[in-house]
């Protein structure tokens, strides 16, 4: 029989990794079970499925963050699915995923490519490439001439924030969609979303060519986004982030404590903080800055439970959505969540 004697590694080497092994139970959650005794990315992802599913339990108001191009790469169900489910409770995106939301809401569709195909011809064929996804320039082209004719319906006389607009567009869809996608799923569910860098993407486009074509003067106002999601964050009793990606969104998110703590709210940082993120720290990004610098900054709470996830969204996101769906009807039906007033000034309740 092998004596094992007490060393000073005994305090570090308590719990074996178990290999995964193939089971009986085949459901997502259960897989994520499992990962919680590997090491690495996978144990990461099970984790941050279990903080996400924490952030559930203790009734947290949960920003979610959307960078890239995931919508376009198939993402859009499952962004829904948690709007609808209150899986998080506000959305904050770059300007490229809700303009391709929108493209599939009218019925349009992206395709599948390859990175390897020729971007000569297909400029050609008005054929727009995001690595190997492709989607029609001139579908494109009449999304950003519908957002035209949209803001040709609104009382142009004052500017709108972020989060009034994509509602009214988010309801003008929910008119026409036989699907629900992010923008109508928010619209129906009273969740709002915001969106920084509205500018930054086909949305923007559409926008400038009405402009010029019209002579509309539609403007927004950016600064209402800064000052309602800070009050979001002071009302809350508590705020998690999860972020699929990094960028402007990431930003948004984790400034709101900032922005709230210098309106003399009692804030302390986000008190959860799960994100999906491909770029290291060390060239000095938003997107790969870590949850450690930003406790500096007081947008993460000191000891606030944190996992990062060094993983493409595409992977990570069908698998933490799914399982999150199958293992935490408990906390969704226990939840307290906050309700959103929508006008010109959103109002929050506890």
């Amino acid at each position: 029989m092998m004596v094992i004697r007490k060393t000073k590694s005994s305090k570090y080497l308590t719990n074996p990794t178990r290999p995964i092994q193939v089971d009986r139970d085949r459901s997502v959650a259960g897989l994520l079970d499992k990962m919680e005794w590997i090491s690495f990315q996978g144990r990461n992802l099970a984790l941050a499925r279990n903080l996400w599913k924490q952030m559930l339990g203790e009734s947290a108001t949960i920003f979610i963050g959307l960078s890239g191009s995931i919508v376009s790469a198939g993402m859009r169900r499952l962004v829904a699915y948690a709007i609808k489910n209150r899986l998080v409770d506000v959305v904050v995106s770059n300007g490229a995923n809700l303009f391709h939301d929108l493209h599939e809401t009218l019925g349009r569709f992206h395709y599948l490519g390859g990175p390897d195909l020729d971007d000569g011809e297909l400029r050609e064929a008005m054929v727009d490439r995001v690595y190997d996804t492709l989607g029609s320039e001139i579908e494109f082209r009449e999304a950003d001439e519908w957002i035209g004719n949209f803001v040709a319906q609104l009382d142009l006389s004052r500017p709108y924030s972020t989060r009034e607009f994509l509602y009214l567009l988010g309801r003008e869809l929910s008119e026409i969609a036989s699907e629900d996608g992010i923008l109508t799923s928010a619209y129906k569910s009273k969740v709002p979303i915001y969106c920084p860098s509205i500018a930054d993407s086909s949305i923007g486009v559409g926008l400038a060519v009405s402009r010029v074509e019209r002579k509309d003067k539609f403007q927004f106002d950016v600064i209402q986004d800064v000052s309602e999601s800070a009050q979001i964050v002071a009302r809350a009793p508590k705020t998690g982030i999860v972020m699929f990606g990094g960028g402007t969104p990431k930003s948004f998110i984790t400034q709101t404590q900032v922005t709230a703590a210098m309106l003399k709210a009692n804030v302390r940082g986000h008190q959860y903080a799960v994100q999906v993120i491909s770029e290291p720290s060390h060239f000095g990004s938003m997107s790969g800055m870590t949850f450690e610098e930003a406790q500096s900054w007081g947008k993460v709470a000191k000891g606030a439970p944190k996992v990062t996830v060094y993983c493409d969204a595409t992977i990570a996101m069908p698998l933490l959505i799914t399982a999150l769906s199958q293992c935490a009807a408990k906390e969704l039906r226990q939840r307290r969540k906050p309700t959103f007033s929508f006008a010109r000034e959103l109002k929050v309740t506890y």
